[in-house]
């Protein structure tokens, strides 16, 4: 078994911070699984009743570090705890960072926490999605759909109401986060000056302004220019063909004549049973009245294609009357307008959730940390996730491996190793590692394949002629399609190979049979 080099030691939080967790005590002590159910769902799947589990990940490089499993697939799971004290957003920032790793690849689901907003009613017991959250932060995918999710719920200070704001899309290719098998680092980054970044394996993957890179657009927006006509009557359905009206029948065709009949030769078997096999009915043979006479049986009109067939009816599409163009935030009178210059300041929370929904199990969490200070965040990824990474790269394969497990998945890379690699090879050890005199023709031989396969003509309508391949007291004739060369110890001259190969094979000491 694969003995890591790095030896584990549980993160110790030092510093300012509102909650840490490692699971290394393997316990779930301070968390609380809920027993709600989800409104609006299915009764079948309306409880929160998935699992969870503190363990080490099922092919750990780290012996000794647990973490978080979420263990069941097509679940409703929440669990959360509280923070050590409610974070309020005034003048430092807010440092997010968790540990995720789809142990299994990820069909549909996500692996997001939320940062639930401080209400005099939260009840732990009773999280659902429904439950008020400040800021929910972290990956998602169904698909070929990849999210990285930063959304904070802003509250109207004139109205109460409550609008979420979404981060642009990243620019960065996230795919591989969800498809390595490796445990990556989600972290956030919210300053009091309104920028925000966020950040995976400590590399910035999207950046902004809580004022200017958040899309808050409504979900009742229409934004199809065309739509389906309502109105519009369904043709009456043509059929693809229809019989020929212009067909006449045959003259000399026997309507009364069956195509086929009973064999008249056939006898039935002595071990024929009635009462087990039923009536014995001789066997279908075509009928000989029919061979001489155009056809027999009834006569139908052949079948042609229907000039008047349309194909499969759609509706026409029309302008839409509810198209209110491309969405983008505007500006207009509004009785509720108010205008929020530091977005930043969003509702305390005191408490950090999973509400997932997963149609694959065993995602892994662990290393949740919150703070207001950047170092200290840094050194406790330092001493978690740093350790994880360093465990997973000492355990990867070496490259001649990695090319082994690449051709398993695409048998066409061989074609490509052998002539990368192979044929190179192969062509050196020819070249220095033959006999001198006996070498030197075998070598002139296998060049002249070499360039011939290689630099052959296209195919043309040339007649084919006859080659010949001579090497001391043997002689090979072959037909090719090319220009024909010769292979003589004696020789120094070639001609008749084309292009390159025809330049290169003269060097090697073949000349044209003439």
């Amino acid at each position: 078994s694969f003995q890591s080099p790095v030896t584990y030691k549980a993160p110790e939080p030092r510093g300012e911070h509102y909650f840490a967790e490692s699971f290394d005590r393997d316990t779930l002590d301070g968390w609380v699984m809920s027993i709600a159910k989800k409104e609006d769902t299915d009764e079948d799947i309306a409880k929160y009743d998935g699992k969870w589990a503190v363990e080490e990940m099922r092919d750990s490089k780290l012996p000794g570090d647990k973490g978080l499993v979420l263990k069941s697939r097509a679940k409703h799971h929440a669990i959360s705890a509280q923070l050590l004290r409610p974070f309020a957003f005034t003048t430092k920032p807010l440092i997010v960072q968790y540990e995720v790793n789809f142990q299994s690849g990820i069909d549909c689901g996500g692996a997001y926490v939320k940062l639930l907003t401080q209400t005099p009613d939260l009840d732990l017991a009773q999280f659902v999605d429904k439950t008020p959250y400040t800021i929910m932060f972290g990956p998602d995918k169904c698909g070929e759909d990849y999210k990285l999710h930063f959304i904070f719920r802003h509250k109207n200070p004139k109205t109460g109401e409550v609008e979420e704001k979404h981060a642009k899309k990243p620019d960065a290719d996230l795919r591989t986060y969800y498809t390595d098998k490796k445990t990556h680092l989600y972290t956030l980054v919210l300053n009091p000056d309104n920028s925000f970044e966020v950040l995976v394996d400590q590399t910035v993957v999207n950046s902004g302004n809580l004022l200017t890179d958040m899309t808050p657009a409504p979900e009742d927006w229409d934004e199809r220019a065309k739509v389906q006509d309502p109105d519009a009557a369904k043709d009456e359905d043509a059929p693809a063909q229809i019989a020929d009206e212009a067909a006449v029948k045959p003259e000399g065709w026997l309507d009364d004549e069956p195509e086929y009949i009973g064999d008249p030769d056939a006898l039935k078997p002595d071990d024929w049973d009635e009462d087990m096999d039923g009536e014995w009915e001789a066997p279908q043979v075509p009928n000989p009245k029919c061979e001489s006479a155009p056809g027999c049986g009834e006569w139908k009109r052949p079948m042609v294609d229907n000039p008047n067939y349309k194909g499969k009816w759609k509706p026409p599409m029309i302008d839409n009357p509810n198209y209110q163009g491309v969405w983008k935030p505007r500006k207009i009178p509004n009785p509720a307008f108010f205008e929020d210059l530091q977005p930043f300041r969003m509702s305390a929370f005191n408490a950090v959730g999973l509400e997932l929904w997963s149609m694959t199990s065993d995602i892994f969490f662990d290393n949740f940390f919150i703070t207001d200070d950047r170092n200290t965040a840094d050194r406790w990824a330092t001493e978690g996730w740093a350790l994880k990474k360093s465990a997973e790269s000492a355990a990867e394969p070496g490259l001649a491996t990695q090319m082994l497990s690449a051709a398993e998945e695409r048998p066409w890379l061989w074609v490509v190793y052998v002539l990368t690699v192979a044929l190179p090879v192969v062509l050196i050890i020819v070249f220095c590692c033959t006999g001198k005199r006996r070498g030197t023709a075998q070598t002139r031989r296998r060049v002249a394949f070499f360039f011939f396969f290689f630099f052959k003509k296209k195919k043309t309508n040339k007649k084919k002629k006859f080659y010949k391949y001579k090497s001391g007291r043997k002689a090979l004739h072959y037909r090719r399609r090319a220009l024909p060369f010769r292979c003589d110890d004696t020789t120094e001259q070639l001609s008749g190979l084309p292009g390159e190969g025809g330049a290169a094979a003269q060097r090697a000491g073949f000349r044209r049979i003439t």
